[in-house]
Protein backbone atom coordinates (compact mmCIF):
# COMPACT_ATOMS: atom_id res chain seq x y z
CA UNK A 1 0.00 0.00 0.00
CA UNK A 2 2.80 2.77 0.89
CA UNK A 3 4.63 1.60 -2.18
CA UNK A 4 1.55 2.56 -3.98
CA UNK A 5 1.24 5.32 -2.80
CA UNK A 6 4.83 6.68 -3.33
CA UNK A 7 4.39 5.50 -6.89
CA UNK A 8 0.83 7.83 -7.60
CA UNK A 9 3.17 10.71 -5.47
CA UNK A 10 6.03 10.90 -7.83
CA UNK A 11 3.46 10.70 -10.57
CA UNK A 12 1.74 13.52 -9.37
CA UNK A 13 5.03 15.78 -8.72
CA UNK A 14 6.07 14.76 -12.49
CA UNK A 15 3.02 16.28 -13.96
CA UNK A 16 3.49 19.93 -12.08
CA UNK A 17 7.18 20.03 -13.28
CA UNK A 18 5.82 19.65 -16.49
CA UNK A 19 2.77 22.16 -16.42
CA UNK A 20 5.35 24.84 -14.89
CA UNK A 21 7.81 24.50 -17.91
CA UNK A 22 5.46 24.85 -20.52
CA UNK A 23 3.56 28.13 -18.38
CA UNK A 24 7.03 29.42 -18.39
CA UNK A 25 8.42 28.72 -22.27
CA UNK A 26 4.92 30.18 -23.26
CA UNK A 27 5.60 32.93 -20.85
CA UNK A 28 9.01 33.47 -22.40
CA UNK A 29 8.19 33.41 -26.06
CA UNK A 30 5.45 35.98 -25.18
CA UNK A 31 8.28 38.25 -24.17
CA UNK A 32 10.82 37.88 -26.81
CA UNK A 33 8.05 38.76 -28.80
CA UNK A 34 7.08 41.55 -26.86
CA UNK A 35 11.13 42.86 -26.95
CA UNK A 36 10.99 43.56 -30.49
CA UNK A 37 8.95 46.72 -30.45
CA UNK A 38 9.28 49.91 -28.05
CA UNK A 39 6.83 49.33 -25.69
CA UNK A 40 4.15 46.80 -24.47
CA UNK A 41 1.54 48.95 -25.53
CA UNK A 42 3.15 48.81 -29.14
CA UNK A 43 2.91 45.29 -29.17
CA UNK A 44 -0.38 44.89 -27.85
CA UNK A 45 -1.60 47.07 -30.55
CA UNK A 46 -0.02 45.88 -33.40
CA UNK A 47 -1.32 41.97 -31.70
CA UNK A 48 -5.03 43.36 -32.11
CA UNK A 49 -4.28 44.50 -35.52
CA UNK A 50 -3.03 41.37 -37.06
CA UNK A 51 -6.23 39.52 -35.17
CA UNK A 52 -8.12 42.29 -37.22
CA UNK A 53 -6.46 41.99 -40.74
CA UNK A 54 -6.75 37.85 -40.13
CA UNK A 55 -9.88 38.27 -38.83
CA UNK A 56 -13.50 38.56 -40.50
CA UNK A 57 -12.98 42.41 -41.51
CA UNK A 58 -12.17 41.15 -45.60
CA UNK A 59 -14.82 37.94 -44.88
CA UNK A 60 -17.57 40.15 -43.48
CA UNK A 61 -17.09 43.09 -46.70
CA UNK A 62 -17.10 39.97 -49.00
CA UNK A 63 -20.68 38.61 -47.85
CA UNK A 64 -22.03 41.94 -47.71
CA UNK A 65 -21.19 42.49 -51.47
CA UNK A 66 -22.60 39.08 -52.18
CA UNK A 67 -26.36 40.37 -51.71
CA UNK A 68 -25.64 43.78 -53.74
CA UNK A 69 -26.88 43.88 -57.78
CA UNK A 70 -25.57 42.29 -60.56
CA UNK A 71 -22.97 44.29 -62.70
CA UNK A 72 -22.57 43.73 -66.37
CA UNK A 73 -20.76 45.07 -69.25
CA UNK A 74 -23.26 45.60 -72.58
CA UNK A 75 -21.76 45.36 -75.69
CA UNK A 76 -22.85 45.34 -79.17
CA UNK A 77 -21.52 45.48 -83.33
CA UNK A 78 -23.84 46.56 -85.92
CA UNK A 79 -23.01 47.18 -89.60
CA UNK A 80 -25.42 49.32 -91.49
CA UNK A 81 -26.24 50.25 -94.91
CA UNK A 82 -28.06 53.51 -96.52
CA UNK A 83 -29.02 55.10 -99.45
CA UNK A 84 -28.82 58.40 -98.21
CA UNK A 85 -25.24 59.23 -96.19
CA UNK A 86 -25.95 62.09 -94.86
CA UNK A 87 -29.41 62.11 -93.33
CA UNK A 88 -28.20 58.96 -91.61
CA UNK A 89 -25.34 59.97 -90.34
CA UNK A 90 -27.83 62.93 -88.76
CA UNK A 91 -29.86 60.64 -87.60
CA UNK A 92 -27.98 58.66 -85.81
CA UNK A 93 -26.15 61.90 -84.09
CA UNK A 94 -29.70 62.94 -82.87
CA UNK A 95 -30.31 59.31 -81.69
CA UNK A 96 -27.27 59.53 -79.64
CA UNK A 97 -27.98 62.48 -78.21
CA UNK A 98 -32.00 61.30 -77.24
CA UNK A 99 -30.79 58.63 -75.57
CA UNK A 100 -28.73 60.60 -73.64
CA UNK A 101 -25.21 59.02 -74.36
CA UNK A 102 -21.28 60.26 -76.38
CA UNK A 103 -19.49 59.71 -79.16
CA UNK A 104 -16.41 57.60 -77.77
CA UNK A 105 -14.91 57.24 -81.50
CA UNK A 106 -15.96 58.56 -84.91
CA UNK A 107 -14.39 58.60 -88.05
CA UNK A 108 -15.81 59.00 -91.66
CA UNK A 109 -13.81 57.98 -95.42
CA UNK A 110 -14.51 58.23 -98.96
CA UNK A 111 -13.90 55.33 -100.99
CA UNK A 112 -12.18 55.68 -104.61
CA UNK A 113 -15.91 54.90 -105.73
CA UNK A 114 -16.53 57.89 -103.80
CA UNK A 115 -18.99 56.43 -101.74
CA UNK A 116 -18.74 57.26 -97.65
CA UNK A 117 -18.11 55.10 -95.01
CA UNK A 118 -18.56 55.80 -91.23
CA UNK A 119 -17.23 54.07 -87.93
CA UNK A 120 -18.76 55.40 -84.77
CA UNK A 121 -17.71 53.81 -80.91
CA UNK A 122 -21.52 54.89 -79.04
CA UNK A 123 -21.43 55.10 -75.59
CA UNK A 124 -25.34 55.00 -73.90
CA UNK A 125 -26.77 54.54 -70.86
CA UNK A 126 -26.99 50.68 -69.51
CA UNK A 127 -30.74 50.74 -69.53
CA UNK A 128 -31.00 52.16 -72.99
CA UNK A 129 -28.97 49.57 -74.50
CA UNK A 130 -31.13 47.27 -75.96
CA UNK A 131 -33.41 49.91 -77.29
CA UNK A 132 -30.92 52.02 -78.33
CA UNK A 133 -29.66 49.38 -80.98
CA UNK A 134 -33.40 47.95 -81.94
CA UNK A 135 -33.92 52.21 -82.83
CA UNK A 136 -30.53 52.36 -84.87
CA UNK A 137 -31.98 49.42 -86.63
CA UNK A 138 -34.99 51.41 -88.47
CA UNK A 139 -33.29 54.14 -89.18
CA UNK A 140 -30.49 52.31 -91.12
CA UNK A 141 -30.43 48.72 -92.83
CA UNK A 142 -29.07 46.36 -90.85
CA UNK A 143 -27.02 43.44 -92.83
CA UNK A 144 -25.15 42.02 -89.33
CA UNK A 145 -25.28 42.37 -85.72
CA UNK A 146 -24.39 41.21 -82.46
CA UNK A 147 -24.29 41.38 -78.62
CA UNK A 148 -22.91 40.33 -75.33
CA UNK A 149 -23.41 41.02 -71.84
CA UNK A 150 -20.38 40.37 -69.53
CA UNK A 151 -21.07 39.46 -65.89
CA UNK A 152 -18.29 41.34 -64.09
CA UNK A 153 -20.05 40.90 -60.16
CA UNK A 154 -17.60 38.71 -58.78
CA UNK A 155 -14.31 40.72 -59.86
CA UNK A 156 -15.95 44.03 -59.58
CA UNK A 157 -17.09 43.54 -55.97
CA UNK A 158 -13.94 41.67 -54.89
CA UNK A 159 -12.05 44.77 -56.03
CA UNK A 160 -14.24 47.04 -54.17
CA UNK A 161 -13.86 45.16 -50.87
CA UNK A 162 -10.38 44.92 -51.11
CA UNK A 163 -10.18 48.62 -51.88
CA UNK A 164 -12.47 49.34 -48.81
CA UNK A 165 -10.10 47.12 -46.42
CA UNK A 166 -7.25 48.82 -47.88
CA UNK A 167 -8.55 52.25 -47.27
CA UNK A 168 -9.18 51.01 -43.24
CA UNK A 169 -6.27 49.91 -42.92
CA UNK A 170 -4.45 52.80 -44.11
CA UNK A 171 -6.38 54.73 -41.41
CA UNK A 172 -5.38 52.18 -38.52
CA UNK A 173 -1.56 52.56 -40.04
CA UNK A 174 -1.63 56.46 -40.10
CA UNK A 175 -3.03 55.73 -36.37
CA UNK A 176 0.04 53.73 -35.45
CA UNK A 177 2.46 56.00 -36.65
CA UNK A 178 1.24 58.75 -34.82
CA UNK A 179 1.79 56.56 -31.38
CA UNK A 180 5.43 54.89 -33.03
CA UNK A 181 8.62 56.41 -30.86
CA UNK A 182 11.23 54.93 -32.29
CA UNK A 183 13.16 55.20 -35.42
CA UNK A 184 12.72 51.05 -36.04
CA UNK A 185 8.84 51.30 -35.81
CA UNK A 186 8.39 54.72 -37.60
CA UNK A 187 10.36 53.39 -40.54
CA UNK A 188 8.33 50.24 -40.67
CA UNK A 189 5.10 51.59 -40.55
CA UNK A 190 5.77 54.49 -43.20
CA UNK A 191 6.63 51.19 -45.55
CA UNK A 192 3.69 49.96 -45.11
CA UNK A 193 1.62 53.58 -45.47
CA UNK A 194 3.32 53.89 -48.75
CA UNK A 195 2.50 50.36 -50.42
CA UNK A 196 -1.27 50.55 -49.32
CA UNK A 197 -1.74 53.98 -50.89
CA UNK A 198 -0.29 52.29 -54.23
CA UNK A 199 -2.68 49.40 -53.87
CA UNK A 200 -5.19 52.10 -52.69
CA UNK A 201 -4.64 54.11 -56.27
CA UNK A 202 -4.16 51.06 -58.42
CA UNK A 203 -7.78 49.33 -56.65
CA UNK A 204 -9.54 53.31 -57.39
CA UNK A 205 -8.56 53.57 -60.74
CA UNK A 206 -9.65 49.07 -61.35
CA UNK A 207 -12.85 50.28 -59.81
CA UNK A 208 -13.40 53.50 -61.80
CA UNK A 209 -12.93 51.70 -65.57
CA UNK A 210 -15.71 48.77 -64.30
CA UNK A 211 -17.84 51.40 -63.21
CA UNK A 212 -17.63 53.27 -66.96
CA UNK A 213 -18.07 50.24 -68.77
CA UNK A 214 -21.27 48.51 -66.16
CA UNK A 215 -22.62 52.62 -66.39
CA UNK A 216 -22.26 52.78 -70.18
CA UNK A 217 -22.88 50.14 -72.50
CA UNK A 218 -20.75 50.11 -75.51
CA UNK A 219 -21.97 49.82 -79.17
CA UNK A 220 -20.05 49.87 -82.42
CA UNK A 221 -21.50 51.22 -85.84
CA UNK A 222 -20.60 50.46 -88.97
CA UNK A 223 -22.13 52.40 -91.78
CA UNK A 224 -21.72 52.20 -95.09
CA UNK A 225 -23.28 54.21 -98.24
CA UNK A 226 -24.43 51.57 -100.97
CA UNK A 227 -26.69 52.68 -104.21
CA UNK A 228 -28.35 49.30 -103.42
CA UNK A 229 -29.05 47.79 -100.11
CA UNK A 230 -28.24 44.09 -99.87
CA UNK A 231 -30.01 41.35 -98.46
CA UNK A 232 -33.32 42.65 -99.28
CA UNK A 233 -34.97 39.96 -100.46
CA UNK A 234 -36.06 36.64 -98.88
CA UNK A 235 -33.30 33.34 -99.45
CA UNK A 236 -33.44 31.01 -102.55
CA UNK A 237 -35.13 27.83 -102.27
CA UNK A 238 -34.72 26.28 -105.23
CA UNK A 239 -31.83 25.86 -107.60
CA UNK A 240 -32.97 27.78 -110.29
CA UNK A 241 -33.75 30.63 -107.93
CA UNK A 242 -30.00 30.40 -106.50
CA UNK A 243 -28.77 30.32 -110.64
CA UNK A 244 -30.92 33.24 -110.90
CA UNK A 245 -29.57 35.06 -108.11
CA UNK A 246 -26.15 34.65 -108.67
CA UNK A 247 -26.27 35.42 -112.03
CA UNK A 248 -28.37 38.43 -111.23
CA UNK A 249 -25.18 39.27 -108.57
CA UNK A 250 -22.28 38.73 -111.24
CA UNK A 251 -23.51 41.10 -113.68
CA UNK A 252 -24.15 43.58 -110.67
CA UNK A 253 -20.28 42.92 -109.45
CA UNK A 254 -18.94 43.16 -112.90
CA UNK A 255 -21.53 46.99 -113.43
CA UNK A 256 -19.90 47.68 -110.18
CA UNK A 257 -16.46 46.52 -111.68
CA UNK A 258 -16.97 48.82 -114.43
CA UNK A 259 -18.05 51.86 -113.02
CA UNK A 260 -15.25 51.54 -110.42
CA UNK A 261 -12.64 51.86 -113.66
CA UNK A 262 -14.72 54.55 -115.59
CA UNK A 263 -14.53 56.52 -112.36
CA UNK A 264 -10.86 55.49 -111.63
CA UNK A 265 -10.10 56.86 -115.72
CA UNK A 266 -11.66 59.79 -114.91
CA UNK A 267 -9.67 60.82 -112.01
CA UNK A 268 -6.21 59.46 -113.25
CA UNK A 269 -6.56 60.30 -117.44
CA UNK A 270 -3.67 63.53 -117.70
CA UNK A 271 -1.22 61.40 -115.59
CA UNK A 272 -2.19 58.42 -117.96
CA UNK A 273 -1.39 60.56 -121.13
CA UNK A 274 1.67 62.29 -119.57
CA UNK A 275 2.72 58.48 -118.74
CA UNK A 276 2.24 57.07 -122.07
CA UNK A 277 4.30 60.30 -123.60
CA UNK A 278 7.05 59.08 -121.53
CA UNK A 279 7.02 55.62 -121.99
CA UNK A 280 6.66 56.10 -126.05
CA UNK A 281 9.59 58.47 -125.85
CA UNK A 282 11.64 55.70 -124.05
CA UNK A 283 10.57 53.21 -126.81
CA UNK A 284 12.16 54.91 -129.62
CA UNK A 285 15.22 56.20 -127.65
CA UNK A 286 15.93 52.27 -127.51
CA UNK A 287 15.31 51.54 -131.02
CA UNK A 288 17.53 54.45 -131.58
CA UNK A 289 20.40 52.96 -129.62
CA UNK A 290 19.85 49.06 -131.06
CA UNK A 291 20.38 50.46 -134.76
CA UNK A 292 23.77 52.02 -134.10
CA UNK A 293 22.43 55.57 -135.11
CA UNK A 294 25.44 57.89 -133.75
CA UNK A 295 23.77 61.89 -133.62
CA UNK A 296 26.80 63.34 -135.80
CA UNK A 297 29.24 66.19 -134.20
CA UNK A 298 28.58 69.71 -135.74
CA UNK A 299 31.22 71.87 -136.07
CA UNK A 300 31.23 75.14 -137.55
CA UNK A 301 33.62 75.28 -141.06
CA UNK A 302 33.76 71.92 -141.37
CA UNK A 303 31.24 71.01 -143.60
CA UNK A 304 33.46 68.43 -145.90
CA UNK A 305 34.36 66.74 -142.54
CA UNK A 306 30.35 66.29 -141.81
CA UNK A 307 29.49 65.17 -144.84
CA UNK A 308 32.48 62.63 -144.63
CA UNK A 309 31.34 61.17 -141.26
CA UNK A 310 27.17 60.56 -142.60
CA UNK A 311 28.52 58.53 -145.49
CA UNK A 312 30.88 56.26 -143.26
CA UNK A 313 27.65 55.89 -141.25
CA UNK A 314 25.75 54.98 -143.98
CA UNK A 315 28.15 52.11 -145.06
CA UNK A 316 28.15 50.66 -141.72
CA UNK A 317 24.45 50.30 -141.43
CA UNK A 318 24.75 48.58 -144.78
Amino acid sequence: MKKLFAILLALMMALSMAACGAAGQSADTAASESNQFSNKADYETLTEEAEYWDGGLYGETQTTAAHSGAKKIYRATLELQTLEFEKANADIAALVEQYGGYFEEKSLSTYSSSYRHADYTVRVPAAQFESFCAQVGDLCHVTYTTSSAEDISETYYDTKARLETAQIKLERLQELLKKADNMADIITIESAISETEYAIDALSGTLRSYDSLVDYATIYLNLEEVYRLSNTVDAPKTFGEKMGNAFADGVKKAGELLESIAIWLAYNWLTLIIWAVILTAVILLVRRVRRGVKLPKIKLGKKKQITAQTEENDRTEE
